[in-house]
């Protein structure tokens, strides 16, 4: 199996040599990854300048690594360009939760579906960030577990992968669609120009049976998905109404 790793925390981050390691036990693996942070970036693809990769200045421990002048997507879109017989697509580790509401401008997972656009499997994996040394020892058996979970289900080709610090185990889930509140934070710089944080905060309790429910109580949350977004209920009552 060929593997490509990537994420949206770019070249620099922990997470991604920690992934590469993993992927190592599943496949041939090559890194590319964006050459600084593009956290939040979403489904951005790069349409007005061309892209250029070169070598990685961080060492993979002997995995092939490239960085991008571009974007998480165009990361996967390049890879398997230049390595056409990718097989799977991993993106993160990331340092920051993608549950919930989160997963729609979410770069890491962005970066899965674009793998799923090109006919390849893309799995995203995150886990908490609080500004203290992530504890990867902690997540890499349920890393590997999780990814073969996903792997021994050949028709799932998109999946959105969440650990907890502490995991106690896995499960199943579906993604939580509670409301959040999207604020802008008003602020001012050291020479007193006013700037401005887009921000987010969860509204609701998180549902039981959802991924936010399950990192919350320390499970891992494994959630099947796809591009597909169509309303299928509605869809279906408005063709009922429809008479032309």
């Amino acid at each position: 199996m060929r593997i490509l790793v990537t994420n949206d925390d770019g070249i620099y981050s922990p997470g991604l040599k920690c992934l590469a390691a993993v992927a190592a036990k599943f496949g041939e693996v090559v890194v590319v990854a964006p050459d600084v942070e593009q956290s939040s970036m979403g489904h951005a693809i790069t349409a007005t300048r061309p892209l250029s990769y070169r070598k990685s200045p961080v060492d993979f421990d002997g995995i092939p690594a490239y960085k991008v002048n571009g974007t998480p997507a165009d990361c996967v879109a390049l890879g398997t360009h230049l390595w056409n017989t990718t097989d799977l697509v991993l993106s993160g580790i990331n340092m920051g939760l993608n549950l919930g509401n989160g997963m729609w401008h979410s770069g890491t997972l962005a970066a899965a579906k674009q793998a799923v656009l090109l006919g390849v499997t893309g799995i995203a994996l995150s886990m908490p960030y609080d500004n203290t040394p992530p504890e990867f020892d902690a997540i890499v058996p349920f890393v590997e577990k999780s990814l073969e979970m996903v792997l021994e289900n050949k028709e799932l080709t998109l999946a959105n992968i969440n650990f907890p610090k502490q995991p106690r185990g896995m499960r199943w889930t579906r993604q939580s669609v509670r409301l959040y509140d999207g604020k802008i934070m008003p602020g001012t710089d050291p020479l007193g120009r006013k700037h401005y944080w887009f921000t987010v905060v969860p509204l609701e309790a998180a549902e039981e049976g959802t991924d936010r429910h399950a990192v919350e109580n320390g499970y891992v949350s494994v959630t099947p998905l796809r591009l597909d977004l169509t309303n299928e209920a509605q869809l279906a009552k408005a063709l009922k109404q429809q008479t032309v």
